[in-house]
């Protein structure tokens, strides 16, 4: 793959909620300061403003149906329009909140119209074809979930645009999302063609998050897609740094839990750590995208979106100068266990197991067997381990399978060597009155999990926070 010839720069990726604080960005980490060339040499990947997606797709936590759900569930009637209206309404309040100018409010509001519009034009569509027996909708709905997703990155990143603009910034809205474009592009190729031709010395590139192509994002990264488009785009221009701006600083853990004065900026890790975060939906980013940059050897940092001063955290695979914990977390999870007393000494269990949890697409976090017991602890709700349970009850008629309500709280550091993580953290949570169901610590040294009732989750992190960080000297920890 040949990178781009592009001057020094760095891309850089806004979340949703950051996106829409859209005029505070302006002044602190678009702007602020900056004047002349000083604006230019970065590249913005954003994500759509705060709550769209969910309007467009469903909820993300609560999985209240949005445009893609209400299509999905009720094809043959016309509920989704009432959720694609809900859609507009949204957008036009987000142009209206940010926008001040007539001009640029009247370009805002022609943009929602054209999109939504377009996009109930392509469902009435979709759905009139498919009344016919030799069509199946199935087979379009994963196009019809991307198209959506791409109404809300474009919409957000012209916003951008206009606001910038009539700063007097000199953005470009690339827009990647193949809105009316008839030609097939790989990613790279998307990436490409949008970024020839673009001068970084003397332009602000404002990119979609999502970008259509070949791959469909969506197919395999569902929601984590604009941390993948960000680094590839990253790779592709041959990026100095890769940066993430969030609205809070990457911590030794939740300062709602362990106190504000307590947390510490962690400053500096690797992508060990990064991967451990994210295994534990603590995502610093996408699991595939921090690949990418790893493996062409771009640092990424992690920065509060608001303090633009403030360096934040460099994420790269530079080794820690001491060891210990860096960070404290969890997550609530269901424990399935399965018991066989004639597994001893035979293989396949694992793989049988592995398929029917493919199937039903659930996350694994961790697992752990005996000779007689496989268990698997998931990220998933309990709801769904059942229907899992059933199933492999059927595939196994003489095993016993189990799941139940647990969770995992877990501490990380690019080294725990020497550090005694395992036996000071069961001494931590027996002193706070937590019982602990099991513990693992894992060989290469980069976690120590802890099972636990999901009651104690809090209360654990609090413990093992204390234990093996507050109560550490910063020399005495990675750093």
């Amino acid at each position: 793959m040949t990178k781009l010839r592009f001057p020094e720069h760095t891309v850089e990726k806004i979340g949703g909620t950051s996106m829409s604080r859209l005029k505070e960005l302006r002044d602190t980490l678009l702007i602020g300061d900056r004047k002349g060339a000083g604006l230019y040499g970065r590249i913005f990947v954003v994500s759509a403003f705060a709550g769209i997606t969910n309007l467009l797709l469903e909820h993300k936590k609560t999985g209240e149906p949005g445009v893609y759900a209400s299509f999905a569930n009720a094809s043959e009637g016309h509920g989704w329009l009432q959720a694609l209206d809900r859609v507009a309404e949204a957008m036009r309040e987000a142009n209206h909140e940010i926008l001040d100018h007539s001009a640029d409010l009247t370009q805002a509001d022609e943009f929602v119209r054209e999109r939504i519009e377009g996009a109930r034009s392509c469902l009435f569509d979709l759905q009139r074809l498919c009344s016919y027996g030799h069509f199946r909708l199935s087979k379009h709905m994963m196009a019809f979930r991307e198209l959506l997703s791409g109404l809300g990155e474009a919409h957000s990143a012209f916003v951008a645009t206009l606001l910038l603009n009539r700063a007097g910034v000199s953005a470009r809205h690339v827009d990647l999302t193949g809105w009316r474009d008839e030609r097939e592009y790989t990613l790279e190729e998307r990436l490409r063609a949008a970024m020839e031709g673009i001068d970084l010395t003397t332009e602000l590139p404002i990119v979609t998050g999502y970008a259509q192509c070949t791959e469909g994002l969506m197919a395999e990264f569902d929601r984590g897609y604009s941390e993948v488009t960000f680094s590839r785009l990253a790779r592709l221009t041959g990026a100095k740094e890769a940066i993430i701006h969030k609205e809070f600083h990457l911590s030794s853990a939740d300062p709602g839990l362990a106190g504000p004065g307590a947390v510490r900026k962690l400053g500096h890790t690797n992508y060990d750590v990064a991967d451990q975060l994210a295994n534990l939906g603590m995502e610093a980013i996408h699991p595939k995208a921090a690949k990418t940059l790893r493996q062409a050897r771009i640092p990424l940092r992690v920065t509060n979106a608001f303090e633009p001063d403030d360096p934040g955290t460099l994420i790269d695979d530079a080794p820690a100068t001491a060891t210990g914990a860096e960070i404290v977390t969890g997550l609530p999870v269901v424990v399935l266990e399965l018991f066989e007393q004639d597994m001893v000494g035979v293989k396949g269990y694992d793989a049988a197991i592995l398929e029917v949890l493919a199937r039903h697409n659930v996350f694994i976090v961790s697992k752990i067997s005996n000779a007689n017991t496989i268990t698997h602890y998931l990220a998933t709700s309990l709801k769904r381990a059942r229907r899992i349970e059933s199933e492999l009850s059927g595939l196994y008629p003489s095993a016993s399978v189990t799941a139940r309500s647990a969770a995992i709280a877990s501490a990380i550091g690019r080294d725990l060597r020497g550090q005694n993580v395992l036996m000071r953290g069961l001494q931590a949570l027996d002193r706070a009155g937590i019982e602990v169901q099991a513990a693992q610590n894992p060989g290469r040294a980069v976690d120590v999990q802890f099972l636990l009732s999901p009651d104690d989750l809090d209360a654990a992190i609090v413990a093992l926070h204390a234990e093996l960080i507050e109560d550490e000297t910063p020399a005495s920890i990675a750093a």
